[in-house]
């Protein structure tokens, strides 16, 4: 696979330390140090090939490595931290990215043989180790970036190319779970775009669980088991991570970003802000836009 993934770091050797756009629908690629505010986000779901260099992501209480041997799958949207390193021998991080649409997987997943879902709870993301299939498909795939002109034919065949072989491997079942809609993933799955949405709100346990038609207690134990959160838990870091943009972007006190966000006590707020990023709200702001200047 050596021959494949030195192509695919001269494909993507124009990528910058932001996410890159290639052309192609869906695919992005990124390279080099990027700033550890734009490592710790909200996280859409994707698949994840690194090039070069290695990269670790936690979310929750679970830290994952992984590098050019490996990919990585994210098939719900999860609050993360991410780390990036570049190779031993000094060569900048460089990946690959392709995001999950849950029609397109539902559309291929519909071609072929049905297959009985796990009940127990899933993780809704992890790590495998790369096969030449699909390194294959990832190479024909950025290989459009020097033929535009194919990108309408072609780039479809080889997102479902790639699918398909995460699909056959160990990290399958969960691409499968977000495109089956009555699956317990894709439960969570609505749970978590409610929550996104009234973050501000306080939360209602119960009221997520009997939208999900799950008891209180599936409810948490499937919720858990996807974000390794719990939905309290999930609530915070949005929280968090949207007071930091305040924060940042607009200039907002701590005060002001702490009850936006929905937070009753701006001393409670600092303190959370404060375990989470490792500053206090407004000490991180001036440590972050100093990057900047």
């Amino acid at each position: 696979m050596e021959e494949q993934l030195a192509e695919l770091r001269d494909l993507a050797v124009h990528a910058r330390n932001r996410l890159t756009e290639t052309g192609i629908p869906r695919v992005a690629m990124v390279q080099g140090k990027i700033p550890e505010h734009e490592l710790n986000a909200v996280y859409d779901p994707m698949v994840n090939l690194v090039l070069q260099g290695g990269k670790s992501m936690t979310v929750g209480d679970r830290t994952l490595h992984y590098g050019p041997a490996t990919y990585f799958v994210m098939s719900i949207e999860l609050p993360a931290a991410g780390t990036v390193r570049p190779a031993p021998g000094g060569e900048p991080y460089l990946a690959v990215a392709l995001s999950l649409q849950p029609a397109v997987i539902a559309a291929l997943i519909a071609d072929l043989p049905p297959i009985a879902l796990a009940q127990k709870p899933e993780a809704g993301f992890s790590v495998a180790a790369v096969t030449p299939d699909l390194m294959d498909a990832w190479v024909r795939m950025l290989r459009l970036m020097r033929r535009p002109a194919d990108i309408p034919a072609l780039a479809p065949v080889y997102e479902r190319e790639i699918l398909y072989r995460v699909l056959q491997g160990p990290l399958g079942a969960m691409l499968r779970g977000i495109a089956m809609p009555d699956s317990a993933l894709s439960r969570v799955s609505r749970a978590i775009q409610r929550i996104r949405r009234d973050f501000a709100q306080p939360l209602r346990v119960e009221a997520l669980a009997q939208q999900a038609s799950m008891s209180a207690s599936a409810f948490h134990r499937h919720f858990k088991a996807a974000t390794s959160l719990s939905p309290v838990q999930y609530q915070k870091r949005i929280r968090l991570l949207q007071a930091r943009t305040l924060l940042v972007a607009h200039g907002q006190s701590v005060s002001s970003a702490a009850f936006e966000v929905g937070y009753e006590s701006a001393t409670q707020f600092s303190r959370e802000y404060a375990r989470a990023f490792g500053l206090p709200p407004g000490r991180d702001a001036e440590r972050i836009l100093a990057g900047h200047a």
